[in-house]
């Protein structure tokens, strides 16, 4: 049997439909948060959502035609695999605290305790989708590391994504010297994706 290739063709194909349906999102219906199990999916689809969007964004960016040639290549996708993963781990924390710290500040949420069991099962369901289990353990320590030092009171408000901004601009397979002139750039792109995801969270929350 052949190897099977992540190409071009894939690729385009997978970011057109995340930018169609951010195109035309805002005229569906969005089902209220009601529950911990609609803020854990919220939680999962967006995290995976801005990984995603800034990751590939900037490599189309960065990369120019050269983009569709790199996708030939295993070694670069090994790259951009691990990349994805290790990005979209740290945006599920930053949500996580962002979500649970909003409901304990602005509607009184008294059950912050629960936060580490959604991130948790998030985690634990991700390994259907093949994130590595290293990544997934060494997740689960830095989360209980951050729970320590987090005032869930203040948290929503004191630049909550950063981490994940920090973490693109760490683990995007760019050169160096070429993400230090990009630095600027790629955290503002990170941290515009999550004002969208803040605003409808706003929206859409009723726990």
């Amino acid at each position: 049997m052949a190897k099977y290739k992540l190409t071009w063709k894939d690729l385009s194909w997978s970011d057109f439909k995340i930018y169609l349906f951010a195109l035309f999102k805002a005229f569906i219906p969005k089902k209220k948060i009601g529950d911990l199990d609609d803020l854990e999916s919220f939680i999962q689809s967006k995290s995976a959502w801005v990984t995603q969007v800034t990751l590939y964004g900037y490599l189309k960016t960065r990369m120019g035609t050269r983009y569709v040639l790199h996708f030939e290549n295993d070694k670069f996708m090994g790259s951009v695999n691990l990349a994805k993963w290790n990005i979209y781990a740290v945006a599920l924390q930053d949500l996580t605290f962002f979500t649970f710290s909003y409901l304990k500040a602005n509607l009184n949420y008294q059950e912050t305790d629960k936060a580490k069991e959604v991130f948790f099962k998030i985690l634990d369901d991700e390994t259907t989708n093949k994130m590595p289990i290293n990544i997934i353990e060494e997740t689960k320590k830095s989360f209980d590391e951050r729970l320590k030092n987090i005032n869930w009171e203040n948290y929503y408000n004191e630049l909550p994504f950063n981490p994940s901004a920090l973490s693109l601009f760490k683990w995007a397979p760019i050169a160096d010297e070429l993400k230090t002139l990009d630095r600027k750039i790629v955290l503002n792109s990170m941290i515009l994706k999550w004002d969208v995801v803040k605003k409808e969270f706003k929206e859409r929350v009723q726990l």
